[in-house]
């Protein structure tokens, strides 16, 4: 079961598209976080739901909010994304020990060995404040995005 609002937000380390360790601590000592899980890079679903969030990005920055995606890929994987589409907000891999920050926040499809469409939004103290998870080929809806950083 996913994460619910007021329940704590596990914290992690994952590398970026450059190999770099991030820590979900060090992210919330700037502010909230929103922390978008997602199947795989380079599938239709994902790429629009990513390529909106990138388009739309000023929503998310106006709130102080920082925006992150998750995937079980590798890094090489989600650095070619990255560099395809353009996106200016942190890909992180969550690839070995595969899946383990998914399965943290109850987002990892145990058949499949990939993350659900699960969204957290994370407060600077640590706390779910919002979430939502998505069933198989379900995108997100971008308002619902908006009116959670609105409540934050």
């Amino acid at each position: 079961m996913a994460l619910q609002p007021g329940e704590p937000a596990p914290d992690f380390t994952l590398q970026d598209t450059h190999g770099t360790p991030v820590h979900l601590a060090d992210l919330l000592a700037d502010g909230p976080v929103l922390l978008v899980f997602f199947p795989f890079a380079f599938s239709g679903i994902c790429t629009g739901e990513l390529c909106e969030l990138r388009d739309n990005i000023e929503d998310f920055e106006t709130a102080g909010v920082r925006l992150v995606a998750v995937s079980t890929d590798p890094v090489f994987t989600l650095k070619a994304w990255q560099q395809v589409e353009g996106y200016t907000f942190d890909l992180l891999s969550d690839f070995w020990p595969h899946g383990a920050v998914a399965r943290a926040y109850g987002v990892l499809d145990e058949q499949n060995g990939h993350a659900l469409r699960g969204t957290f939004l994370i407060d600077a103290g640590g706390v779910v404040r919002w979430s939502v998870t998505n069933p198989r080929g379900q995108r997100r809806d971008l308002q619902a995005y908006r009116t959670a950083l609105a409540e934050i």
